[in-house]
């Protein structure tokens, strides 16, 4: 399982934003981070699937 720092998921998505990104977790549209120390990741597969679904 690998996890996604905010920056791999900006370029994962393209560059997106980081209000947009935070503003899509809140939504919905985007799984909520968790945290490891004081860093927020995401799961890999989660926003793969999340992605996925919204190409549907």
């Amino acid at each position: 399982m690998r996890y996604l720092s905010f920056r791999d998921l900006q370029a994962k998505l393209g560059g997106r934003g980081r209000t947009t990104i935070y503003r899509d977790c809140e939504t919905g549209r985007l799984p909520k981070p968790f945290k490891i120390g004081s860093r927020l990741y995401w799961k890999e597969a989660d926003i793969d699937a999340a992605i996925e679904s919204q190409n549907q």
